[in-house]
C-alpha cells in the first residue's frame, strides 16, 4: 500500500499548493484522482514522488520514502504526453528502455506479452513522431512497465483523446490492474469513473473524499457522478472513507536488480549514435559545418601562403635596390603574417561555432525525457558519460578534419598531431561549455542564445585582432578558448618563417602549445563539473 500522511506540497519558493493530505492507495486496484481544474491533482502526485518540496510522510508497503530515488523500480510515472525519442521507432524506444531499466527477470516472453496487452505489436516499426495520440499514450505505458513497477501513476493519460481511444486506454489499465499493478490515474472525464475501484476527490488542495463510486454518489446525494463538482460546492464537511486495514501487504518488498552503471552507459552511447544517424536535420547540419567550414578557410588562404615562402631579400645591387628589397620583404612579411594569424583565428572561431552547435540544445532539448528516465532508474553518471563519449567523437572528427584540410590544401607548416590536438580540444571545450549551459537552462533556445554570445565574445576578448587594455588582458584571456586555440596552433610554427611574419604583425603573447592544451583541458573539466551539477539536479517539475 502507498500511503501519504499529513502531506503538504509546496512550490520551490515555499508557497503551499496542496495539503495537508492523508490518503492511501490499496494495491491491485484502479484509483481515480479527480477534482476541479487547478485543485492540485498533478501536484499531489509530484509531491508523493518528491519531485516538489513537501512536508509529511510518504510510505510504500510500510517503508518510509525519503527521496525520489527510493521509488525507483517501485513506482512508474506516465505523464499526459508520451516522453520518448521522436526520431526512433517504437521498437527502438522500447528496446533501449529494456536495456536501461529492465531487470534480468524480464524475459522475452514477458516483453511480447506486454506489447500484446498494451496493443503496440502492430506499430513497432513506426517512428514515434508518426504515432497518434492514443498510440503515444500506449507507448508511454509500455516504457514505464518495462521496469515492472508494482505502482503506476498516470497523469491525465486519457485527456484529449477521442472516446474510443480513451476507452481503449482504460481497458489497458484494467488489464494491468488485474495482473497486479496498482493504478493511480488523474482523470477529467467523470463519466468513466465506473472503471475505477476507488475515487479520491481533491478540492482547493484538500482531500474531501476517498472511497468507491457508490459511496461517492451516496455522500454527495447524486445519481450521476458527473454532477459531483456541482454538489461539491454545497458540501463543506470533509469526509474520508478509510481503506480496510486488511488490504495492507507485508512491509518488505524486494525488487529485481536493474542494469548497472556500465551497461546503462553503453546503452546510452549506442542510442545516441543511432539518434545522430536518424535525426537527419541535426546530422545534416553537423556534417555541413564539419566539412563546409574548412572550405571558408581555404578561400582566403589559397594564394596567400606560398607567396611568402618564395620571397627573399635581394643581397646584390646598390643600396637603393637593397633598401627597396627590404621594404618589399617587410611589406610582404606583414601581409603574410596578418593573413596567417587571421586564418588561424578564423579556424578557431569556426570550431567554437561548431562546438556551440554541438552542445547547446543537447540536454535542454531532452530534459523532460532525461528526468523521466531518472525516475525509472537512469543513473546521471551514465548519462553524463555517454554525452562525453559522443561529443568527444564529434570533436575529434571536426578538429582532425579541419587540421587535415587546411594543412594539406593550403600548405600550413608544422607537425600534424599537435595541431590536430589543439584544434580538437578547442572544439571539445566549447562543446562542453555549451553543454553546461544546456544543462542549467530551461530551454534549448536559451542555451543556444547564451552559447552564441560566448562565441561572439571570443574574437574581441582574445586580444589577437583588437588590442585589449593591458589591465584587462589577463582578466579575460584565461577564459577565452579562442586565444588558447590560436596561440597553441601558432606555437607549432616556431621553426618556420611564418611565425616570424606573425611576430612582425601581431603584438600578442604566444604561449607554448602544451600550456594551451592544459588550459583547454581545465576549461573542459570546469564545464564538465557544471554539466554534472545540472544533470544531478531535479528539474522535472520546473
Amino acid at each position: 500500500m502507498l500511503v501519504a500522511e499529513e502531506l503538504s506540497v509546496y512550490t520551490r519558493t515555499g508557497q503551499k499548493l496542496v495539503g495537508p493530505v492523508s490518503l492511501g492507495f490499496a494495491e491491485g486496484k484502479m484509483h481515480a484522482l479527480i477534482g476541479p481544474s487547478g485543485c492540485g491533482k498533478s501536484t499531489l502526485l509530484k509531491g508523493i514522488m518528491h519531485l516538489l518540496p513537501n512536508e509529511g510522510q510518504v510510505s510504500l508497503r510500510g517503508e518510509k520514502i525519503a527521496s525520489t530515488e527510493d521509488l525507483v523500480g517501485h513506482l512508474g510515472f506516465v505523464p499526459q504526453f508520451s516522453i520518448a525519442q521522436p526520431q526512433l521507432t517504437v521498437e527502438q524506444n522500447i528496446r533501449f528502455a529494456r536495456k536501461l531499466f529492465a531487470p534480468e527477470t524480464f524475459r522475452e516472453e514477458k516483453y511480447h506479452h506486454l506489447l500484446d496487452v498494451i496493443g503496440l505489436t502492430a506499430h513497432l516499426d513506426k517512428r514515434v513522431s508518426q504515432l497518434s495520440g492514443g498510440q503515444l499514450r500506449r507507448l508511454g505505458l509500455a516504457l514505464e512497465l518495462i521496469n515492472n513497477p508494482p505502482f503506476l501513476f498516470c497523469d491525465e493519460v486519457t485527456t484529449g483523446l477521442d472516446p474510443a481511444s480513451e476507452q481503449e486506454i482504460l481497458e489497458v489499465l484494467r488489464l494491468l490492474a488485474e495482473e497486479g499493478v496498482t493504478i493511480v490515474c488523474v482523470i477529467h472525464n467523470l463519466a468513466q469513473l465506473q472503471s475505477f475501484d476507488q475515487i479520491h476527490l481533491l478540492s482547493e488542495g484538500q482531500l474531501v473524499f476517498q472511497g468507491p463510486l457508490e459511496t461517492l454518489k451516496k455522500h454527495f446525494q447524486i445519481e450521476d457522478a458527473t454532477k459531483v463538482y456541482t454538489a461539491l460546492k454545497t458540501v463543506r464537511e470533509r469526509h474520508l472513507e478509510p481503506l480496510p486495514e486488511t488490504e495492507k501487504p507485508p512491509r518488505s518488498h524486494a525488487h529485481p536488480q536493474q542494469p548497472g552503471l556500465f551497461k546503462q552507459w553503453l546503452t546510452l552511447i549506442q542510442r545516441r549514435f543511432i539518434l545522430f544517424y536518424q535525426d537527419r536535420g541535426y546530422l545534416g547540419l553537423t556534417l555541413a559545418l564539419t566539412f563546409g567550414f574548412p572550405f571558408l578557410v581555404v578561400i582566403f588562404a589559397w594564394n596567400g601562403l606560398p607567396a611568402f615562402e618564395a620571397l627573399a631579400i635581394v643581397q646584390d645591387g646598390d643600396f637603393i635596390s637593397r633598401l627597396q628589397s627590404q621594404i618589399d620583404f617587410q611589406k610582404e612579411a606583414m601581409r603574410t603574417g596578418s593573413l596567417v594569424s587571421g586564418l588561424i583565428m578564423f579556424q578557431v572561431i569556426l570550431l567554437t561555432l561548431m562546438g556551440a552547435n554541438n552542445g547547446a540544445r543537447e540536454i535542454a532539448g531532452e530534459r523532460v525525457l532525461f528526468e523521466k528516465e531518472k525516475l525509472s532508474g537512469l543513473k546521471p553518471l551514465a548519462y553524463l558519460g555517454s554525452k562525453v563519449v559522443f561529443f568527444l567523437f564529434i570533436s575529434i572528427l571536426q578538429g582532425v578534419w579541419m587540421t587535415f584540410f587546411v594543412k594539406y590544401i593550403c600548405g600550413f607548416p608544422g607537425p600534424f598531431l599537435p595541431q590536430a590536438l589543439i584544434l580538437t580540444l578547442t572544439v571539445f571545450s566549447m562543446t562542453l561549455i555549451s553543454l553546461a549551459l544546456s544543462s542549467i537552462s530551461g530551454s534549448g533556445e536559451k542555451a543556444s542564445l547564451m552559447s552564441t554570445y560566448i562565441v561572439g565574445f571570443q574574437l574581441p576578448l582574445s586580444g589577437v585582432v583588437l588590442a585589449l587594455p593591458e589591465v584587462l588582458v589577463w582578466v579575460f584571456r584565461p577564459f577565452i578558448a579562442a586565444y588558447w586555440g590560436w596561440s597553441g596552433y601558432l606555437d607549432t610554427f616556431r621553426s618556420n618563417r611564418f611565425y616570424d611574419a606573425v611576430e612582425l604583425t601581431v603584438d600578442t603573447n604566444v604561449m607554448a602549445t602544451f600550456i594551451c592544451l592544459i588550459i583547454l583541458c581545465i576549461h573542459s573539466l570546469l564545464a564538465l563539473a557544471v554539466v554534472a551539477v545540472g544533470v544531478y539536479q531535479n528539474r522535472f517539475a520546473r
